[in-house]
């Protein structure tokens, strides 16, 4: 008898904070994990830290404004199996300062990877989702919902708040700057914002994820879950 096979999850962004813990916890739970960024070898830690947990994360190197560059990374990842989640995770901070002083390439630059990277990955790896009738997507949300429904692909939102990282610690450090009071007091002020008085982990919104891509949720399409420790009530 032949061993059943193993679900693939796709995640892009995948070698730092949100995207690495969403990538080990999908390899923990039994998914073999498509693991991409945009330089392969920034993936070391994320494929060592899904062994550790048990489970398989596979790097591949993806550019998520590259049409050409996320076609392939949907055919090398349907090489490893069927692939029945996808968390379009790739993204990027973009600019803290103020409209009126940002850059028409940083605005540029922001837009291409938050949505037009969400639009590509997506667009590549629906098809095959559409003819198998099983999927969950994590990123747009609604429309995709309503397209899909009728294959039994599943479309959320994660919405996380304030992730404890390297990359909210440059954005406090920068709104300190700008406020001209410490990283200290920018860092409680942010807290402050939360009824838990302190700000997500990367692992908690991981656990979100996991929920989402398993038959625990199998009736659950169209929807936002906010992660945000309380910031955001409804």
């Amino acid at each position: 008898m032949n061993a059943p096979e193993v679900p693939v999850a796709v995640v892009t962004g995948a070698n730092r904070g949100i995207g690495r813990a969403i990538t080990v916890a999908l390899a923990g739970a039994g998914f073999t994990v498509a693991a991409s960024a945009r330089d392969p070898s920034s993936l070391s830690e994320t494929v060592e830290e899904a062994g550790q947990v048990g489970g398989t994360a596979v790097p591949f190197g993806c550019d998520v404004c590259d049409e050409a560059s996320v076609a392939a990374l949907a055919e090398r990842a349907g090489e490893l199996g069927q692939v029945h989640v996808v968390v379009a995770n790739a993204g990027i901070a973009g600019p803290t300062t103020p409209l009126h002083e940002m850059s028409l390439a940083d605005w540029r630059e922001t837009l291409a990877t938050d949505l037009d990277g969400v639009f590509l990955t997506f667009r590549a790896f629906i098809p095959a989702m559409i003819e198998r009738r099983n999927g969950s997507l994590i990123g747009l949300v609604r429309t995709l919902a309503t397209e899909l429904g009728p294959y039994d692909v599943r479309v959320n939102a994660i919405c996380p708040g304030l992730v404890a990282g390297p990359r909210i610690e440059q954005v406090i450090a920068r709104q300190a700057a700008a406020l001209g009071i410490t990283v200290e007091e920018a860092r409680a002020e942010a807290d402050r914002q939360s009824p838990l008085r302190r700000m997500v982990t990367a692992e908690e919104v991981a656990a979100a994820c996991v929920f989402l891509a398993s038959s625990g949720s199998a009736s659950i399409t169209g929807e936002d879950l906010n992660v945000t420790a309380g910031v955001v009530m409804y």
